[in-house]
């Protein structure tokens, strides 16, 4: 696989993707820079999971290409973890199988309040706990690219906002690149900076104020969505450095809670 020219992590260029004869993607072209949260929304079947699975390499495509950045480390949260619930797997067990290292898998089970659920059995675990755990071992090989397939599905309304404001923190802390699938567009759009709307192709994509108007999304989501969502809206009009930091055009760093939001 060649490795991306640029600073991107990852670019999909007129990607397509067909299953037993039929089209599930057509034409598909994207990247993603560093600290970049891109979002993938969608009506049901139009492919959304698919295209993870091309990212991820878990599929190839056929027709165009992918190029990831050389030696891209990648963290993957699935839309649906499959375990066997008759074998014992507690959640320490579960989690050393992404690192050995005792101390990464300290800082983050404690980081994304998982540190209590170490000794219990993976398939007690209640929704929202379950997908903490999937999100700390998807940041524990420290990612370069997180993606995220429905992070909060199962999940109450207030467990969603902690997972986004987790998601967030971690793009910032980690520096990497987010790719998230989700059907939530109140708190998708609060928390991203690229809306993709895919129905097996792009049906439009930008800044989330900018897509909510579009055409093509009003006829998938109505006009309603687009009035619910624009209070939602973010601007990550801002760079980091390589600690988290907003960087000024002076090059220093500012107090992060002066991001702009809206």
């Amino acid at each position: 696989m060649k490795a991306s020219p640029d600073r991107s992590l990852i670019i999909c260029e007129h990607v397509g993707w067909r299953r037993d004869g039929q089209d599930v993607l057509q034409n598909v072209s994207f990247r993603i820079a560093p600290q970049e949260i891109v979002t993938l929304i969608g009506p049901n079947g139009a492919g959304k999971t698919s295209l993870v699975s091309l990212v991820t390499g878990l599929a190839e495509p056929t027709q165009g290409r992918i190029v990831r950045r050389d030696k891209l480390r990648l963290g993957y949260m699935p839309q649906h973890l499959r375990f066997d619930s008759s074998l014992p797997l507690t959640v320490e067990r579960f989690l050393r199988l992404a690192s050995s290292e005792k101390a990464v898998l300290s800082q983050y089970s404690e980081r994304l309040g998982v540190g209590g659920l170490l000794n219990q059995q993976l398939q007690h675990l209640s929704g929202g706990e379950l997908q903490r755990v999937l999100l700390t071992r998807a940041v524990m090989r420290r990612p370069q690219l997180l993606v995220l397939d429905e992070p909060t599905q199962g999940v109450d309304v207030l467990g969603q906002a902690e997972l986004y404001r987790h998601i967030s923190e971690l793009r910032d802390e980690l520096g990497c690149g987010v790719l998230m699938v989700s059907h939530d567009l109140h708190l998708v759009m609060a928390k991203t900076d690229t809306v993709i709307c895919l129905n097996r192709h792009i049906c439009c994509h930008g800044e989330p104020e900018s897509v909510a108007r579009h055409p093509e999304y009003l006829q998938l989501f109505g006009k309603q969505a687009a009035e619910d969502i624009a209070v939602y809206t973010h601007r990550h009009d801002h760079e980091h450095n390589l600690h988290g930091d907003v960087v000024t055009d002076t090059g220093h760093p500012h107090d992060h809670s002066k991001c702009h939001h809206s």
